[in-house]
């Protein structure tokens, strides 16, 4: 089959399952993304050697648990009741725990900041393969089912117009560097990225935040510019962090020695490789939200 015809199916295929199970139900957007995490947890194993049977249990654990305490509190609470057989209301404080997990998450991101520049490390230690496996894969996906969620209720439009703009971003860094692009970005771990297609990706992105806040969202006449302003705002951070994600994770490649995270997705690579920029994205946006929240 002609590679090009190969990674359009796979592409196709991939975003038809994405929106599906995010317009479907909440319950089939956890499902997929747990699905999603235990592959892309088998796939950093494999580029960093490290035994894949914990980290899986791990991930999925540490995901259903703290899924299930923060969306589905109250049935978590009577359950814990009716095993503890007590009469006492267990209270769940889902705020404490979130900013417990963000601190952890944001401070794992600026290590991966850190190994990213840092041009020596060519061997990664056993603590620190842990330590990025928790915050840099697992957290990432807990809390991209937490962005879903906005401030409310779950918005399956804030996860798809988060989506939008990691796919503009990307494909119009890579067709404004492939046109114009000369200077280079990263060329000792990206040798395609350039500064120019950088910047192209973010002002796209910046552009189709403004008509995704202008049209897909819909906001109330009276928050209109609050919402353009918000989501012109998201699509510089992703255009930044899910630039740095993607070379973060470019980088655990090049010390494994190999091109792609994975082969589940023919002419794509792995999961990994197509969610490196969300997932590290993922907690700023969080934290973006929250830092909105508590302004409001």
């Amino acid at each position: 089959m002609n590679e090009t015809l190969k990674r359009g199916i796979s592409g196709a295929v991939y975003i038809i399952l994405l929106l599906a199970s995010i317009l479907y139900s909440t319950e089939s957007f956890f499902i997929l993304f747990g699905i999603f995490l235990i592959i892309t947890v088998y796939e950093f194993c494999n580029l960093v050697s490290i035994h894949k049977v914990f980290p899986i249990i791990l991930a999925i654990v540490i995901y259903a648990l703290v899924t299930l305490v923060s969306h589905y509190n109250t049935l978590t609470a009577n359950t814990l009741n009716q095993i503890l057989n007590t009469d006492y209301l267990i209270d769940i404080n889902i705020q404490q725990l979130d900013i417990v997990l963000l601190v952890i998450a944001l401070v794992v991101s600026i290590k991966c900041i850190l190994f990213l520049f840092y041009d020596n490390i060519q061997k990664i230690s056993t603590s620190s393969k842990y330590l990025y496996l928790l915050g840099y894969i697992i957290l990432p996906f807990v809390f991209i089912t937490k962005i879903s969620f906005g401030i409310n209720d779950y918005n399956p439009k804030i996860i798809i117009g988060l989506f939008i703009l990691i796919w503009t971003n990307d494909t119009f860094a890579y067709i404004v560097g492939k046109s114009i692009g000369r200077t280079k970005l990263f060329e000792k771990i990206s040798p395609k990225k350039t500064v120019e297609g950088f910047l192209g990706g973010i002002l796209f992105a910046i552009l189709a935040g403004y008509l995704i806040s202008k049209y897909y969202i819909k906001a109330n006449p009276e928050f209109s510019e609050r919402s353009i302003l918000i989501w012109t705002s998201i699509a510089v951070i992703v255009g930044i962090a899910g630039t740095i994600g993607d070379l973060i994770e470019s980088k655990f490649k090049r010390i494994a020695g190999v091109k792609d995270s994975g082969s589940i997705m023919p002419g794509h690579g792995g999961i990994l490789d197509r969610l490196d920029s969300v997932i590290f994205v993922a907690p700023i946006i969080f934290l973006f939200y929250q830092i909105l929240n508590y302004v409001s």
